[in-house]
């Protein structure tokens, strides 16, 4: 019997303390002994009696603690702590439970011009500070809900039958075939290339992904990618995270937009019905000019919009003459040959459409070489999803899946064939017809969360003339 004791009291010593989200979500009973680690978010101190908002970056709420004014004495804003108490009802209106604490370690200090002080500090102040940014209600809500976005989606594919891979993110192919790219090589000053060849970062898992489909059937991967554009602008990085899918024996490009948008509505559904946690976290830390109240409703208006209607579908063609009708006078003229510019993306479907919208059927010039070219032949069979206030977030064609052809359009192009061989023999060898889509993971959050610069839901942005940290 006293082995036993023991054991468990080793036990509980190396067992994890809860978080505060913990805590909240299903609390201990009464006067129950607590270790609970933060960070001191404020102290207030009366006559007989102290309190200090602790948080620890689980959840938007913070714990009320209850001290001495000497225990208190030592505390201030920023400090990393370790509190033990016994937790109490509260007394307070603020929320049900605080704990009373009888002793205080403090585990990290901060000097005396700590930047993050209760007060709200703008984004682009917050930018300057990439360490501790995070540490603010609102973007570690961002983080949050980054996290809870991600697992939405990990079960929205398993369901659907598909298998997470790991394509490379080291490659000899560019398949945008842009040229927008990284080289990667070793700084020891060996004469002949590390890896035998030319290597990249990779701007796409794509061509990977396609080969693991043709094993798999349904494949799909979360990982980096890397441009090297030198664009300055609020949604674009360098270095940013694509979702791609890739799916094998299916011949239309209607398939796809049908699944993308079944993708993107499972997450809104676990937004619209959330009770209480990361999505309502995110929701009360909403900063906007226009007001709290204001920015939560349009938010919620937002989700509810998504997850209700269903997506228009347009072609490359209808969109040219919505826009020339329009009577608009956009900066960028509206031209068959120049694409969609992000003005008209927003516009489509901001102001035109008032929801995501597809634009399908884009000419074939206009597109990489791997794209399977409609019967009028002029155009392939792709797509565009286009939200509004960011525009477009999801590509995604039917893939070339005749050898032939794809060795025409490889030549035409200029492209050298022998950097493709290793891809062009997937259609050498029991070849069928598949398709896939790659989702900029920031971007869809962007738009998900209210947040205008991509810059503030990736942890540490990588841009042209950006690498902090």
């Amino acid at each position: 019997m006293i082995r036993s004791v023991q054991w468990h009291s080793k036990r509980l010593q190396h067992s994890l303390a809860p978080n505060i989200s913990q805590l909240l979500k299903k609390p201990p009973a009464l006067d129950s002994a607590l270790t609970v680690n933060g960070y001191v978010k404020s102290v207030r101190s009366l006559k007989k009696v102290s309190f200090v908002d602790l948080f620890d970056g689980s959840t938007h709420e913070s714990l009320m603690c209850v001290l001495s004014p000497a225990d208190a004495e030592q505390l201030k804003t920023g400090q990393s702590v370790r509190f033990q108490g016994t937790w109490k009802q509260s007394k307070g209106k603020e929320q049900p439970f605080e704990l009373k604490t009888q002793a205080v370690e403090v585990l990290g200090d901060v000097p005396a011009n700590y930047p993050l002080q209760k007060k709200l500090h703008s984004l682009k102040f917050l930018r300057t500070i990439p360490t501790l940014r995070w540490k603010t209600g609102y973007l570690s809500s961002i983080l949050r809900f980054r996290s809870q976005v991600d697992g939405r989606l990990h079960r929205f594919f398993e369901d659907e039958g598909f298998f997470k891979t790991n394509p490379p993110i080291i490659t000899g192919s560019d398949c945008e075939g842009a040229g927008e790219l990284f080289q990667v090589e070793s700084k020891s000053k060996e004469s002949q290339p590390f890896f035998g060849k030319s290597a990249y970062l990779t701007v796409s898992t794509q061509l990977h992904l396609e080969v693991l489909c043709c094993a798999l059937g349904k494949v799909w991967s979360l990982s980096p990618t890397f441009r090297a554009e030198e664009s300055d602008t609020n949604r674009h990085l360098s270095e940013f995270w694509m979702l791609e899918g890739e799916i094998a024996f299916i011949d239309n490009v209607q398939q796809l937009t049908k699944f993308t948008e079944r993708m993107i509505k499972s997450i809104v559904k676990d937004l619209v019905e959330d009770n209480n946690g990361i999505a309502t976290n995110l929701l009360k830390s909403q900063r906007s000019e226009e007001g709290m109240e204001q920015a939560i409703g349009k938010l919620q208006q937002r989700w509810s919009s998504l997850y209700t209607e269903e997506w228009p579908c347009i072609t490359y063609s209808e969109a040219l003459d919505i826009l020339k009708r329009s009577g608009v006078k956009f900066q960028i003229p509206v031209r068959y040959e120049d694409g969609l510019a992000s003005e008209h993306e927003k516009w489509l479907a901001g102001e035109h459409f008032h929801s995501p919208v597809f634009v399908v059927d884009y000419p074939k010039e206009m597109k990489p070489f791997y794209m399977k070219l409609n019967d009028d032949n002029s155009t392939v069979a792709c797509f565009d999803l286009l939200v509004p206030e960011v525009g477009e977030i999801i590509g995604g064609s039917v893939r070339e899946h005749s050898l032939e052809k794809l060795h025409t359009e490889i030549e035409q192009r200029g492209m050298n064939k022998q950097d493709l061989q290793w891809y062009l023999s997937t259609r050498e060898n029991a070849t069928v017809p598949h398709g896939g889509f790659g989702l900029g993971f920031e971007r869809l959050l962007c738009y998900l969360s209210g947040v205008s610069n991509v810059r503030d839901v990736v942890p540490f942005p990588r841009a042209h003339d950006e690498c902090e940290a």
